[in-house]
């Protein structure tokens, strides 16, 4: 590589200044945070990757920390990296290292593959990786080594507008759909090979038809920002397949678009996102992001030197405050970026204003938020980056959902992220696992489980987590994201299969991954056979996953649905399969009987929820009538069909309950739901409701909806108030009024 400097600024910006690269008439407009560097550079790159040449464009600064010029000449298309000098002193923070090519935060797009050798590290390090992080900054040149920014041009992007057709689907009737954007449809069979994991295959018209069908109205995507693989998979032959390793909060990843769309270049990427997310608006189906904004690729203070270490390394990553200088990490990952400072606030906000005003996302969900909204003090609601993003007009309306914990002091914060924000909710899925699975499990050795008034509580909403607020109750269920799985964890097909984690293939030694699944393999660990002695446990494991499911989608709140348990996916017990690129973490599509019965369950279960407004209550239930003298909107009633009393609540033998849910006028609406949780066959007096009958519209006996026989339903499929029926061990049913 030999740089040329031929290529001159025409001095520093003027008016507005935007981080970035940005085209203008006559060639593009640089800006970099970089407040502790003494110079800073725009490397223009052609030529190939692995021997690329170099044009160095000095920028001017730092005014408020930015360095920034206009650079006439530089087109689309343009290969671009940085380049930071100033002091390198390890002990204090400082690590400038002008021989590494930085990538820059705000890049479009980005080409080329990360390496990981001893070029990409700031410090000295041997072919093994191993130096000291305080040691003497390493003297190799990293530009063949990283990946390179693009110039994109956003002002006039091809095809529809795809934020002008969003769906705009309320929170009441939202049903999310956590899917990854490869895993999804690698498999799929209706789609021709060159579409397979990759954005345009998410709109292809067999997966929309998949979605529409099975009833969700949003697809959540595991992170499709720029991202890399962490050092120590790639030594072990794997790779992070899940993407929780950002590399760029504006580019989107590459790897994901079809091959047509990566030689076209990184513009072509882009588009196919914007094409993929306005075919899905097109269908009715709204777009949530996951979004890492908590860490970066560049790991801990021994990682590797790619972007904003170089950048600066004081003022991005959270520290200690000592000497040496240590980052303090809240994530887990070896970093967390500093939101003490106004810099890393604005850099995520302007990332959220592209992807919603450019590529038309319609929300986010926050990987680790607590991080994003801790201070000097920890964690507060009114962070500056919680309340710009609840205030900012790009945002407004857009769903936001916070994974309200991290790994740091005071981490766990459910329930108290500031409206418009939702939550995912830990509880919700500890309670149904526990209910369904980890209690019936003990009770089966004779050991005691827990109350239902947890599971009660979840079923209604949360309020108990989402009620506080000022005013009181104003965030209502829909704050409360519920779900029994995601991408991390035991898939809803293995929590009945397995009482212990299965991770070997991670190559951890199995130390890896949660080991509170509150799972049951209901007395055998793993598959079965057909032709096996164990094979009468199948049955049973089929009713919990269909009891686990009802669960999610009929309670108060948001449900959200993992990909693929509507058809029953498999990771063969592995609860942490976030390196397993492969069929261990991809949708199988293949169905057999069983899992076709239950995606029709799934189906018919989704349709409940939309078709019946008692179900999607917008306010937490007060036990008390919406309108003078109706009903009330919610009762509790036990195995008998009187109400519960204080007792009933606080008795763990107690493992059979009725809810009865009312929607407010002009819907006239009313469910019963009866859970019976027991071991044993209960008899039950169906509660009273504002009618003389109820109907049976599903049982989770039943293996597919279509089978409504009533030789198992004592009573038939209506049935008076107060008259009784025989409901099955382990068992649920929904009854609405005729």
């Amino acid at each position: 590589m030999v740089p040329v400097n031929d290529t001159a600024p025409t001095g520093p910006l003027r008016g507005p200044v935007h981080l970035g690269v940005h085209v203008t008439d006559t060639g593009v407009d640089v800006a970099v945070l970089a407040p502790h560097a003494t110079a800073v550079e725009l490397c223009l790159l052609d030529g190939p990757h692995e021997a690329p040449t170099e044009r160095r464009v000095p920028l001017v600064g730092p005014r408020l920390g930015v360095w920034s010029a206009s650079v006439p000449g530089v087109r689309p298309g343009q290969r671009y990296g940085l380049r930071a000098d100033g002091p390198w002193e390890p002990v204090h923070g400082m690590r400038y290292n002008p021989a590494k090519l930085l990538v820059d935060p705000y890049a479009r797009g980005l080409a080329g593959e990360m390496g990981y050798g001893p070029q990409t590290y700031g410090h000295v390090v041997g072919e093994d990786l191993v130096g000291d992080p305080y040691g003497p900054r390493d003297g190799r040149d990293s530009a063949a080594h990283v990946p390179h920014g693009v110039v994109v041009d956003t002002r006039r992007l091809p095809g529809p507008d795809p934020a002008a057709n969003r769906p705009w689907t309320p929170w009441s009737r939202t049903v999310v759909y956590e899917a990854h954007t490869k895993g999804l449809t690698r498999l799929h069979p209706a789609l021709p090979p060159e579409l397979r994991g990759t954005y345009a295959g998410l709109a292809h018209p067999a997966v929309v038809d998949h979605l529409l069908s099975l009833g969700v109205t949003a697809v959540e995507l595991l992170p499709i920002h720029a991202f890399s693989s962490e050092p120590h998979l790639v030594a072990r032959g794997l790779t992070n397949y899940w993407g929780y390793s950002t590399l760029g909060f504006f580019a989107p990843h590459a790897a994901y678009a079809t091959p047509a769309a990566r030689a076209a270049g990184a513009g072509a990427v882009l588009d196919e996102v914007r094409a993929t997310v306005h075919a899905l608006h097109e269908a009715g189906l709204e777009v949530l992001l996951d979004v890492v904004h908590n860490h970066t690729c560049e790991g801990g203070l021994p990682g590797q030197h790619v972007s904003w270490r170089g950048l600066d390394n004081a003022y991005y990553y959270t520290h200690d405050g000592g000497v040496p200088a240590t980052l303090l990490d809240v994530t887990g990952t070896g970093n967390a970026l500093d939101f003490r400072r106004t810099g890393v606030v604005a850099m995520t906000l302007d990332s959220l204003r592209y992807w919603a005003d450019v590529v038309g996302v319609d929300g986010f969900r926050f990987d680790l938020a607590v991080t994003l909204g801790r201070g000097p003090d920890g964690f507060r609601p009114d962070h500056a980056t919680l309340v710009a993003a609840a205030t900012d007009p790009a945002l407004a309306g857009l769903k936001l959902v916070a994974e309200p914990w991290d790994v740091g002091p005071g981490g766990w914060r459910t329930g108290q992220f500031p409206a418009p924000f939702a939550e995912w909710n830990d509880r919700f899925r500890n309670a149904v696992r526990s209910f369904w699975l980890a209690d019936p499990g003990r009770a089966a050795h004779g050991l005691p489980g827990h109350r239902v008034r947890d599971l009660a509580t979840r079923l209604a909403g949360s309020v108990d987590l989402f009620g506080h607020g000022t005013p009181p109750l104003v965030r209502g269920p829909r704050a409360s994201v519920n779900f029994v799985t995601a991408h991390d964890g035991f898939t809803m097909a293995d929590l009945v299969a397995y009482d212990h984690k299965h991770n070997a293939a991670n190559g951890e030694q199995n130390r890896d991954g949660s080991d509170d699944n509150r799972s049951w393999n209901h007395g055998v660990e793993g598959p079965v056979q057909r032709d096996s002695p164990a094979a009468d446990v199948a049955p049973l494991r089929r009713r919990s996953v269909r009891n686990l499911f009802a669960t999610l989608v009929l309670a108060a709140g948001t449900p959200m649905i993992t990909a693929g348990d509507e058809i029953g996916r498999t990771q063969r017990g592995n609860n942490n399969a976030y390196c397993l690129d492969d069929e261990t973490s991809w949708v199988r599509w293949d169905l057999t009987p069983w899992r076709s019965d239950l995606l029709a369950t799934a189906r018919h279960l989704v349709a409940l929820r939309r078709d019946h407004p008692a179900l999607r209550t917008q306010e937490f239930y007060s036990g008390r009538p919406r309108t003078p003298g109706g009903p009330p909107d919610l009762g509790w009633y036990g195995a008998d069909g009187t109400p519960f009393d204080h007792d009933r609540w606080h008795d763990a033998s107690v493992r059979t309950f009725q809810m009865v849910r009312v929607a407010p006028l002009p819907d006239d609406d009313e469910v019963l739901l009866v859970v019976n949780g027991a071991l044993d066959t209960v008899t039950v007096t169906l509660a009273d409701g504002v009618g003389d009958a109820w109907r049976l519209v599903w049982d989770s006996v039943w293996e597919h909806p279509s089978e409504v026989s009533t030789p198992a339903i004592s009573g038939g499929l209506h049935q008076a108030v107060g008259s009784q029926t025989t409901v099955e061990p382990l068992s649920m049913r929904v009854y609405v009024r005729p």
